[in-house]
């Protein structure tokens, strides 16, 4: 049986994601145990909150290089919400600039929307080579929850990743795909049948 773990670092909406990617069929553990997060098949990194708590989660945990041997090893690691942005360069948050895991090329940064957060169902707009998003229909939605996100669409596409995007006023990465490294905005777990189909593809693929 597929092996997840969903990394317990103090932040995250661990025991919905948990439920979600088991209902996959993969054997999930949610554990703080760095070992565990390098030796499984898939690890799933949440996040909920503010950018740099959960980058002193990461730190406080000593994850982060575990994370980084994983994607440089070609070993598949999925990023969800702040799990995601904290996979960038930096993120900016109420004018401070907090130093991410630098795996993704860019800054995370506050929306300029005339509503924030962004809360709520919204579609979005897949490239035509997703794995993560295969066999999905264009008109599907996800749930987002968010005031921040990449917006440096180009620094991604220029290093060679799959962008999926989703417009709230301006267009942000909603999901990334770059080798074995996936990110998610939105929260495939309280995504219904669409994040159950994209979590489904993604364990499919460890």
């Amino acid at each position: 049986m597929t092996s997840v773990v969903i990394l317990d670092y103090g932040s995250g909406n661990l025991r919905s994601a948990e439920r979600a990617v088991a209902r996959t069929g993969a054997d999930v553990t949610v554990t703080s145990d760095l070992s565990a997060a390098a030796a499984a098949d898939g690890l799933f990194v949440p996040g909920v909150g503010a950018y740099a708590a959960c980058m002193a989660g990461i730190e406080a945990l000593g994850a982060g290089p575990v994370i980084a041997e994983r994607v440089a090893a070609g070993k598949p690691v999925i990023g969800v919400c702040v799990g995601m942005q904290i996979l960038f360069d930096s993120g900016v948050e109420h004018g401070v600039e907090t130093k991410g895991l630098g795996l993704l090329p860019g800054v995370v940064s506050k929306l300029e929307a005339t509503r924030i957060p962004h809360m709520g169902w919204n579609t979005v707009d897949i490239p035509e080579k997703s794995d993560l998003f295969d066999g999905l229909s264009r008109d599907a939605r996800f749930y987002f929850v968010h005031s921040y996100a990449a917006r440096d669409l180009e620094a991604l596409k220029r290093a060679g990743a799959e962008v999926t995007t989703a417009t709230h006023d301006q267009p942000f990465a909603a999901a990334v795909e770059l080798g074995s490294l996936t990110a998610a905005q939105f929260h495939p777990e309280k995504s219904a049948d669409a994040g159950f189909e994209l979590l489904r593809n993604w364990v499919a693929g460890l």
